[in-house]
C-alpha cells in the first residue's frame, strides 16, 4: 500500500490572550503545534492521513500532543517517546493584524532526537511521497535521521521540502550549507521567499525557481502570505512543465499561525491526487486562507469541506 509519510517535530504552542508583544501577555493557552505535525494534520483533516514520525517527551505535554494525533487518525506506529528529554515548545506573539513571531524553545528536546534507521528500507519502498521540515536538520541527531532518511528514499518516492530559516535555530549548523547538501535530494521545495533569501535564493520568483532548479528540485512553490503563491516546474516533474500564479483569498484573518503548513499540506493532498499545478496552488491557498480564519495552527486546519465551500 502506497502511502505519504511526513518527518519532524510535534511541539506545544503557547498562545497568548490577544494581540501584542510577549511583555504585554499575563496569560498564554496550550495548542498542538509543529510544521510538520500541522501537515500531517492537516493531510487527514483533508482525507488522506499520512504515516507521521515523530518524537515526543514522556511528559504530560508529549501525552496531550500524543492524543491529539490518534484522535486525528495519525497512526501510532512512529509516533516514539522519549523518556530522557522534554516536549518542545514555541511562545507565540500576534500583532493587530493576526501577523506571528516566535519564541522557540527546542534544544534538547525530543523533536530534535530522532534516531537513524527508525524508519526501515521495506516502509521506505511502499513510501509514495516524503515530507520532510527543516527543524530536524538544525539538530543533532535529528539532522542524521532526516539526511539518512533522504539518501535512502527510492528514486520514485516524490520528497518534498519546507526549509525553516529562523535564525535562532540554526547554531550548530550553517542554514545556507544545509539547504544546498538537501536540495539534490529533493523534488518539491516549499518554501515562503523569506525562508530563501538567507541561502541566497533571493530576487522576482520566476528567478528564485530557476536557481533552486538548477540545484536538484524540479517544482517550487513559493508562499506569499496573503499575496497567494507562484509555482515553477520544469518537464521532469509529473505535473509539468507548468507556471502559476494565484493571488490567494480574501478572508477575514484573526491568526496567521501554521498557514503556510496548511498551504503545504493542500498542495501535497493535490499533487498526490493527480491535480494540476495550477489547480494545486488554487486548493492550497484555499486551505492556507481557511486556516487563518480562526485561532491556533492546527487547531484552524481546515476540512475538505470547507476548503470546497471557498472554492465554489
Amino acid at each position: 500500500m502506497q502511502e505519504t509519510l511526513v518527518v519532524g517535530e510535534t511541539i506545544v504552542d503557547m498562545h497568548p490572550d490577544g494581540p501584542g508583544g510577549l511583555a504585554d501577555q499575563e496569560q498564554f493557552h496550550r495548542r498542538p503545534g509543529g510544521a510538520p505535525a500541522n501537515v500531517a494534520v492537516g493531510l487527514a483533516r483533508l482525507g488522506t492521513p499520512p504515516a507521521f514520525w515523530t518524537r515526543l517527551g514522556a511528559d504530560g505535554f508529549g501525552d496531550a500532543l500524543a492524543a491529539t494525533l490518534t484522535d486525528e487518525g495519525i497512526p501510532e506506529t512512529l509516533v516514539v517517546r522519549d523518556p530522557d528529554a522534554p516536549t518542545g515548545m514555541a511562545v507565540v506573539s500576534l500583532d493587530a493584524d493576526g501577523d506571528r513571531e516566535f519564541v522557540l524553545y527546542l534544544d534538547g528536546t525530543a523533536s530534535t532526537r530522532l534516531q537513524p534507521g527508525r524508519v526501515d528500507d521495506d516502509r521506505l519502498a511502499e513510501t509514495a511521497w516524503l515530507h520532510v521540515g527543516g527543524v530536524e536538520l538544525a539538530h543533532e541527531p535529528a539532522r542524521s535521521a532526516v539526511l539518512d532518511l533522504l539518501e535512502r528514499a527510492p528514486p520514485e518516492t516524490t520528497v518534498s521540502l519546507d526549509p525553516n530559516a529562523r535564525p535562532q535555530l540554526w547554531t550548530a549548523f550553517d542554514y545556507a550549507d544545509t539547504l544546498d547538501q538537501v536540495l539534490p535530494e529533493v523534488d518539491v521545495l516549499v518554501a515562503s521567499t523569506e525562508d530563501l533569501a538567507p541561502a541566497g535564493y533571493d530576487g522576482p520568483p520566476a528567478s528564485v525557481a530557476s536557481d533552486i532548479q538548477a540545484v536538484g528540485p524540479h517544482t517550487v512553490l513559493l508562499t506569499r502570505g496573503a499575496a497567494g503563491a507562484v509555482a515553477h516546474a520544469t518537464d521532469a516533474a509529473p505535473w509539468g512543465p507548468a507556471e502559476t500564479t494565484h493571488e490567494g483569498f480574501t478572508v477575514d484573518a484573526v491568526d496567521t499561525t501554521g498557514a503556510g503548513d496548511a498551504f503545504t499540506a493542500g498542495a501535497v493532498h493535490a499533487l498526490g491526487e493527480g491535480e494540476s499545478l495550477a489547480n494545486t496552488v488554487r486548493f492550497g491557498n484555499a486551505v492556507a486562507a481557511r486556516s487563518t480564519t480562526a485561532r491556533g495552527a492546527m487547531a484552524a486546519l481546515p476540512t475538505r469541506e470547507a476548503v470546497a465551500s471557498l472554492l465554489a
